[in-house]
């Protein structure tokens, strides 16, 4: 019995000499001042969290402003455009086509040609007109500004290609006028021989 309360005492003193670590393995410590301002970290956090986000959603509401006023630019460009091409072809007609008409080189059977042709461009330059006013005026297409503005752009590039094709047909009568009579010339020149 002896032997037994002397290894009693011999655990027990051991248990009392060994290191804290050693005795208290596996047991959580908790420190309540690094508790207290991880707490305080998590809620600043979180309140930076929720500022973020709010900041996003004004840059979102922002950004579609942004690119509803670019719409409307491009719109307006288009628009600018379109009346600069028309005001092009309608001088063209009004000056270059009279001149085309009262050339003396220009046939009598060639006259409504060339008149139909030009009209046929201006017609279709009227026609584009009118359906861009449908588009900017009337609610009854519905579309979105990009949706309107890519159509804009459409007529925009069509109107350019009139004032080409028309650019085109002036310079072509020019030269047959210039010819013809380059012809009047040689034929009605006077020999000295």
């Amino acid at each position: 019995m002896k032997s037994k309360i002397k290894l009693l005492g011999i655990a027990l003193t051991l248990a009392l000499l060994m290191p804290a670590g050693a005795a208290c393995q596996g047991m959580p410590v908790y420190d309540n001042t690094n508790f207290i301002s991880f707490t305080k970290s998590l809620i600043e956090s979180a309140k930076q969290t929720s500022q973020l986000l709010k900041t996003v959603q004004f840059l979102k509401s922002q950004k579609e402003n942004i690119e509803k006023v670019n719409n409307v630019i491009r719109q307006l460009k288009a628009v600018r455009e379109m009346a600069r091409n028309n005001q092009r072809l309608f001088n063209i007609v009004q000056n270059d086509l009279r001149e085309i008409l009262n050339s003396p080189y220009i046939k009598s059977d060639e006259v409504n040609k060339v008149s139909e042709s030009f009209n046929s461009i201006i017609e279709n330059s009227l026609h584009g007109l009118e359906y861009i006013d449908q588009i900017l005026s009337s609610n009854t297409l519905k579309m979105t500004d990009a949706e309107r503005a890519e159509v804009l752009k459409d007529m925009e590039l069509k109107s350019k290609e009139m004032v080409v094709e028309i650019e085109a047909k002036t310079k072509r009568y020019r030269e047959i006028i210039a010819f013809r009579e380059m012809q009047d010339k040689i034929s009605n020149r006077e020999t000295n021989y």
